[in-house]
């Protein structure tokens, strides 16, 4: 009996044994990963493109020592001046034009052109040289958007006036002049506004910029301001008062 004991007590611990041993960890479930996703960078603003007029460039040419640089509105220089030439940031038809399709990038309005040491670059607006000019990367510019001006210079005895061309007829009727002809000058000056565009007068041996209806915009305090795409470009006037040094300035004549 003693013996039958002992054999089943061996049995049952092999079998419990045997048992353990068959036992497989069962396989982790599959648990899906929560992907978090990055925020995209956004593009920190450059505190020192400030803003105070939504009408004007947010760099604007400067010459200082005899050459030219960018300020912003506040004045500051953010490009330093060492330019010939510079000019405002603006669209280059012949580079978004370009043949070469890496290059027409450089011909948005985020660039400018300056000149240096006779070779002309676009600038970004931190004032690195982003491009240097190739004719071989020039293209064509379209002019199918050009806009016909409204309004015409008129000379009548020696002075100047402004008339509608659709609706001009009678040299002699005052009521069809928009201005009837008072002054040394006018020059209509080139804009994308035909029905309200800036226009350079003379007046009593000083220049000033009048509207349509004759309002005076800028005061005729300057012995000359530049008829050039300064308006068009960026809304400024390039003036001066000593027939030398010319410096821009805005239509609340702000100098810059």
């Amino acid at each position: 009996m003693k013996n039958i004991l002992n054999f089943l007590c061996v049995f049952m611990s092999i079998f419990i044994f045997s048992q353990a041993k068959s036992v497989k960890k069962l396989p982790a479930k599959n648990v899906s990963k929560t992907i978090i996703k990055k925020a995209p960078a956004v593009a920190k603003s450059n505190p020192d493109l400030v803003i105070i007029h939504q009408d004007l460039p947010v760099l604007i040419p400067k010459k200082e020592n005899g050459n030219f640089g960018y300020v912003n509105q506040n004045g500051k220089f953010i490009i330093k001046p060492e330019y010939h030439i510079a000019v405002f940031f603006y669209e280059d038809c012949n580079l978004l034009n370009s043949p070469n399709q890496k290059v027409r990038k450089f011909g948005t309005d985020d660039y400018a052109t300056v000149e240096k040491d006779m070779i002309s670059y676009r600038v970004d607006k931190t004032g690195k040289r982003v491009y240097q000019f190739k004719d071989s990367d020039l293209g064509k510019c379209k002019f199918g958007d050009y806009k016909q001006q409204l309004y015409q210079a008129y000379v009548l005895n020696g002075f100047y006036g402004v008339i509608e061309k659709a609706t001009f007829v009678n040299a002699s009727d005052y009521r069809d002049y928009k201005i009837y002809p008072q002054y040394q000058y006018l020059y209509i000056m080139e804009g994308d506004d035909t029905t309200n565009p800036m226009i350079v007068a003379s007046h009593n041996d000083s220049f000033g910029v009048i509207d349509v209806n004759n309002k005076v915009i800028i005061p005729f305090e300057y012995s000359n301001i530049k008829r050039n795409f300064s308006w068009k470009l960026g809304r400024m006037f390039e003036v001066t008062k000593d027939g030398k040094n010319y410096y821009y300035i805005d239509v609340r004549n702000k100098t810059y």
